[in-house]
This record gives structure tokens, sequence and C-alpha cells, in this order.
């Protein structure tokens, strides 16, 4: 069989922690999903992510690949005489290390499946797999609560043991106030488990896509606010955009550029109640083409000013 360097497929070091491998997956998953990505070769590459993160996920069949060493990707190898026997009882019962279990009648990449479901699971309950899939919502969504209905392919184990595709139709609802890196765990809805176990679960890695005006972090939403040179310096009311509709916004008298004006409880909401804040940044824009009346009162505000914002330059501060 050939050697597939799992380690190399999620892009971590072989000493990587589990914490670790798992933010490589769903990185690498929400980058490859076949539903959501524009990569080429996207379903190849998440299959192989998939792969890898079925193995390295779990610490016993982690163990069980990494004594088989490191070799160059893709090649030709046997598991040492005594390997089928070590691990094989770890995952199902004598079959995987008897003289009936032949390496020359299958891969690599259907070897752990196989140990995973042989032998002792067709006579004992096994659990189906748990799967992660990266989700993409609107911010709109995330304040509001929206239900997904996803058109999934799980990997699944038949009677047999080995491991196939499954289309799966799997409808969730996400409820608001969800944020950027949130988890959400469907029971059951993973793969099937044999002779009686339990179905495993399915986790949805819930990202938010980018927005026009606003940017989430946690459940405070931000949004950049253009002012004029003479609403920032003699303050003014504004009328801004939220997600539950416009509001007046009080800018005071001198307010500088990236200042930070908060409304409170107008982000997103928060599971326990109440919301997060809307953070409008001030961000001062001059007009590109001015009118001579406009050039002339800006020529008798530089004549009549003592104003130097680039005062902390020189040493003494004058």
């Amino acid at each position: 069989m050939k050697y597939t360097d799992y380690y190399a497929a999620l892009g971590v070091e072989r000493g990587a922690s589990a914490d670790e491998i798992r933010k490589a997956y769903r990185r690498l998953a929400q980058k490859y999903h076949p539903d959501v990505s524009k990569e080429p070769k996207a379903e190849e590459k998440f299959k192989e992510v998939a792969e890898a993160y079925q193995t390295l996920k779990d610490p016993e069949k982690r163990a069980a690949y990494d004594s088989l060493g490191s070799r160059p990707q893709g090649e030709e190898f046997r598991p040492p005489p005594d390997w089928a026997r070590q691990y094989g009882g770890q995952y199902g019962g004598s079959d995987a290390g008897s003289s009936q279990f032949s390496f020359d009648e299958t891969d690599f990449a259907d070897l752990f499946s196989r140990f995973g479901a042989r032998g002792g699971a067709r006579s004992s309950a096994m659990p189906g797999e748990d799967f992660e899939v990266p989700v993409e919502i609107s911010i709109e969504d995330a304040f509001n609560g929206t239900t997904l209905s996803l058109s999934l392919s799980l990997p699944e184990y038949d009677a047999t043991g080995h491991m196939r595709r499954v289309p799966h139709t799997v409808k969730a609802r996400v409820a608001p106030g969800a944020v950027d890196g949130q988890r959400l765990r469907l029971p059951g809805k993973g793969g099937k488990g044999l002779n009686g176990g339990r179905d495993g679960d399915l986790y949805l890695d819930i990202t938010l896509k980018p927005h026009r005006l606003y940017r989430a972090t946690g459940h405070d939403l931000f949004l950049d606010l253009p002012l004029s040179p003479w609403e920032a310096a003699l303050g003014a009311t504004v009328e801004i955009p939220t997600l539950s509709g416009a509001v007046s916004l009080k800018v005071p008298a001198g307010t500088s550029a990236a200042k930070k004006l908060r409304l409170s409880g107008r982000g997103l909401p928060k599971p326990r109640g109440g919301a997060g804040d809307l953070i409008a940044v001030a961000q001062i824009v001059v007009p590109e083409n001015l009118s001579e009346t406009e050039l002339s009162l800006f020529r008798q505000l530089a004549d009549q000013s003592d104003f130097n914002p680039r005062r902390h330059f020189t040493a003494e501060g004058t």
C-alpha cells in the first residue's frame, strides 16, 4: 500500500496537540468544503483533510498511525508484521490481527476504517463517527436567527466495515445571536452507528460572511461612521443604520478620527438576554471637489488657527 502523510494533509507538525489538529481541520474544511468552496479540486482536497482528521483526532488511531513511522508521501510499504496484531485489539478484535487480514486487499485510505469496524464491531455496538462542517451565515441571519438546509455527503461505515459516502439533507435552526466561531451540535446527525450503536453527532462550525457595513467581534458590531470636517469639529446629530432600523446618534463637538461612539444594545443578541453594542468608528472625510467658497473658508481657517496635529513630532512638543 502507499503511505499517506496525514500530518502534511492538515499542515501540522507530527507533535501537534489535539487542539492544533482540530483548528487546522476546521480551517481547511471551511476552505475546501465542496458545498461552499471555489478552490480547484476542492472535493478531493476536502476528502483528504477529512480522512486525516478522522484518524488523528482519535488518540488510539493516532497512536497506531504514528507507530508506522514517517515516510515520503506515496511511498509503497507494508506495516511491520506485528502491527495488525498489536493494534487490532483496539480496533476490532482478533480479526484485525489474524492471518485472514491482508494488507494487499486494502489501501491506506481504507486501512483505519477497516480497523475501526472489523471483528468485534460485528458482534458489539459501535457508535457512529462525529463530523464537523463549516457553515457561513450573514450578519442579518445571526441577528434574526435562521433555519439552514444543508445537502451533505458524509462518510459512513457499511455492515462489512468499509466506508462509503452517503448523501444527507440536514435542517438546523440557528438561534438569534450566533457569533463567529460558534460550534452548533446536532445530536445524532453524524455517521450511523453499527449493531445498535448510537449515531454520531454533526457539528456546524459557524462563520459570519463579510458585510458591507458591519464587522462583528463577539456580539458587538463595528460600523465606520463617515463625518465631514465641520460635523466632527462642531458636533452633529446623524442618522446611522442598525440591524433593527435607523437611529439618531449624537456626535460630540471635537470628535477626532477613530473615536468610538457606542450605541448600547444595538449589536447581536446574547443567549441569556440583552445584546452587544454597536460601535461607530469616526472617519473624517474631506470633500474631493471643493467650490471656491469652500476653499476660501478653509483658507481662512488655516490662516486663523494655530492648531498643529503634528506637535508631538518635535522633541519639546512645541
